[in-house]
């Protein structure tokens, strides 16, 4: 990579900005960052833009399309994931002399401290040079200091549909612990989601909170399933 080493900023308010070169990126410089761009929401918009709570942040995310909004939810749900920024940073630097900027949709933490940098474009678009030449410069210049780089498109529909649906049932203060506790305990072995849920029932008393009891062991990898497939009663849930 030839001309200028790559810079990012980083924003820390609405007035504030710390500029760094990439070669000394370092996830704890983060630990305050906000947002490049404000998320707006507007009568007439061209994009879907919104914010979702994140069990894994504790806190609202924003997102700018239905295509963030579903692979932000997927990010949510995967237990490697420790933290998970949107809009981290502003990429600047030299592309064989074309000056390139760029901000990328997602920053990852995963549990063993590595971080991966996210791009959400539809697979429809990945062709398009303009789109291809961006991604391809943003892909050799955050490889090459040793951060994973990722490109994600549309989810499998599935899949989507049930972590969407899963989603209804992360938050954990909805749930009482030693009710958690004891239906983790009761389900040690493989069965039918409607078996798990009979049993769940005999700890809580009430055939919906069995529902939702299972549903956020589910979210909360507790329990596994295929959800390549449609979850149903006779989905066979596994210890996680």
């Amino acid at each position: 990579m030839s001309g200028r080493p790559a810079t990012i900023q980083i924003r820390k308010s609405a007035d504030h900005v710390e500029s760094v070169p990439i070669a000394d990126a370092r996830l704890r410089l983060f630990e305050s960052a906000v947002p490049w761009r404000e998320f707006r929401w507007y009568k007439g918009q061209r994009h879907f833009s919104g914010s979702y709570w994140s069990a894994t942040m504790d806190a609202p995310v924003g997102y700018e399309s239905r295509l963030e909004y579903a692979n932000l939810l997927l990010l949510d749900f995967d237990p490697r994931v420790r933290r998970l920024l949107s809009q981290p940073f502003l990429l600047e630097g030299d592309d064989r002399g074309t000056t390139r900027r760029h901000i990328p949709d997602f920053l990852i933490a995963h549990a063993d401290d590595s971080v991966c940098v996210a791009d959400v474009k539809p697979a429809e678009k990945l062709s398009l040079p303009k789109v291809r030449d961006s991604l391809g410069w943003s892909r050799r210049v955050i490889e090459a200091h040793g951060w994973e780089y990722r490109v994600l498109s549309e989810p499998d529909p599935t899949l989507f549909t049930n972590v969407q649906f899963l989603a209804g049932y992360r938050r954990a203060f909805q749930f009482v612990d030693t009710e958690v506790a004891a239906a983790i305990e009761a389900l040690r072995t493989p069965q039918t989601f409607g078996e798990a849920a009979a049993f769940v029932q005999s700890i809580v008393g009430d055939h919906r909170r069995a529902l939702a009891l299972v549903l956020h062991l589910i979210w909360t990898r507790f329990l596994s399933t295929d959800l390549t497939l449609p979850l149903g009663r006779t989905s066979v849930l596994k210890p996680g």
